[in-house]
């Protein structure tokens, strides 16, 4: 694919990856129906592992032992998130964990201040205060109390934002795509162990089509594709297009649960739904796309 034609195709991949990422919250939510959720997770994460490495093809000779502490680690925090966030999918509507999932934006700036020293800007500041007010919107209930599922969601932000930061930490000077896989493979084997000591192996399950549909959505789309996709637009776009795109997951994520899973979204969701993406959008792009570019003096 040429340079030229990448250039192209890199917002609509972008968007695509969004949609992808969005609609994976509801086809999760149907898959929990047949199959436990780190079995699930297992076969998603072995799946993506084996999917990408397939692709890296000569990336492969720069792997040497120096990727695997960065590996476990960043599988760790990978698999933290993906649990937990599943767990509060089982207990919560698809478009709540949708937006709820996606304050983990917010964060990052908050935990890179923590473990590298780098005071957050008052755009990450706004940024939060938004986030706040409309996660109250969306999870408070009139008692001032937040359901489990919910709960959960808020707990799995924090460890995509330690991913965040742990792979920004440990990158540099290693092939991204190498890393990715690794991150995959740990994390799927995290939740076979988790599988194994917990759960009991759904064989009947895997033997309906019903559930293959979906979790090769999961394995292939969510993961593999998606990220490729990421990866791709990411590289030929603009920081604050990509940033801005790539915050759709949340909003897609909500449509197509209304749309395919049935869910209801009330004026006070629907508002706490507006603050948490406009913190997003803050935090991501300091909404620079609104700024004009100085003209240079002639």
């Amino acid at each position: 694919m040429s340079d030229a034609l990448k250039k192209k195709l890199a917002k609509p991949m972008l968007f695509s990856a969004a949609f992808i990422w969005g609609s994976s919250f509801f086809v999760m939510k149907n898959a929990l129906d047949a199959l436990p959720v780190q079995y699930l997770l297992a076969l998603r994460f072995t799946t993506g592992a084996v999917l990408l490495g397939l692709l890296c093809g000569k990336r492969w000779r720069c792997f040497n032992a120096g990727y695997l502490w960065p590996g476990v680690l960043t599988g760790a925090f990978l698999y933290l998130a993906y649990s937990i966030q599943t767990y509060g999918l089982a207990l919560t509507t698809p478009s709540k964990n949708a937006f709820l999932t996606s304050i983990y934006c917010v964060l990052v700036p908050f935990l890179y201040w923590i473990f590298a020293g780098i005071r957050p800007d008052r755009y990450n500041l706004l940024a939060a205060v938004l986030c706040v007010g409309g996660v109250g919107l969306v999870s408070l209930k009139g008692d001032l109390s937040v359901n489990l599922g919910d709960a959960l969601t808020l707990a799995c932000a924090v460890f995509y934002a330690a991913h965040i930061v742990a792979v920004a930490k440990v990158s540099p000077n290693r092939d991204i795509s190498l890393l990715t896989v690794l991150q995959f493979a740990f994390a799927g084997l995290f939740a076979w162990t988790g599988g194994a000591l917990t759960e009991t192996f759904p064989a009947a399950q895997l033997a309906r089509p019903e559930v293959l549909g979906p979790l090769a959505y999961l394995g292939v789309m969510a993961t593999t594709v998606a990220l490729l996709f990421q990866n791709v637009g990411q590289v030929w776009s603009d920081p604050a297009s990509a940033s801005v795109i790539l915050s759709l997951e949340s909003v897609f994520g909500v449509l197509c649960s209304v749309l395919f899973a049935g869910d209801q979204v009330n004026v006070q969701m629907a508002l706490g739904f507006c603050l948490i993406f406009g913190a997003v959008v803050c935090s991501e792009t300091k909404f620079s796309f609104l700024r004009r570019q100085r003209l240079p003096l002639l």
